[in-house]
């Protein structure tokens, strides 16, 4: 049974949150990866900002749904939830648009639950961590390997 430590990408390329969006949008283009840790001046992993949350600045800007009652305007949606798509719009550093809090993954887990989790929560890269420190990205890609290297042995 694999494990994430033997397939991971030790030393992943990272960004901080006050690296420019299009410094991060070259950075995945160019090394063709779909995200990137951010990491504070200390290397623990304060977030992560992915081709999609790079992709969302592209949207029309969010109209909120408004119904009228008794003379007020009343929104549909949460205007927390409205703040949150509209600073991601505009954002122009990667601590803006990043996704915070990210999901990760410890080095002993079993690629079977890493797949799992990519799967079911549709994620394209996860970070390893030990503690708080990142020690590295798995990304579907680490995971496809496995089915080669399976064939070879």
């Amino acid at each position: 049974m694999w494990t994430v430590k033997e397939i991971m990408t030790r030393d992943p390329i990272t960004v901080g949150p006050g690296t420019p969006i299009t410094e991060a949008a070259k950075l995945l283009l160019d090394r063709r990866i779909n995200g990137l840790p951010v990491v504070d001046s200390e290397g623990k992993l304060s977030g992560i900002i992915c081709q999609s949350d790079l992709v969302t600045q592209q949207k029309k800007f969010p109209i909120p749904t408004l119904f009228t009652l008794l003379d007020g305007l009343i929104p549909l949606q949460s205007t927390k939830s409205l703040d949150r798509e509209v600073k991601k719009i505009t954002a122009t550093t990667v601590g803006e648009a990043m996704t915070h809090d990210p999901v990760t993954v410890t080095s002993d887990m079993t690629v079977d639950e890493v797949a799992t989790l990519m799967v079911d929560r549709k994620f394209h890269t996860l970070p390893v961590v030990d503690g708080e420190v990142l020690v590295g990205v798995i990304g579907k890609e680490d995971v496809l390997k496995t089915l080669m290297k399976r064939d070879e042995a």
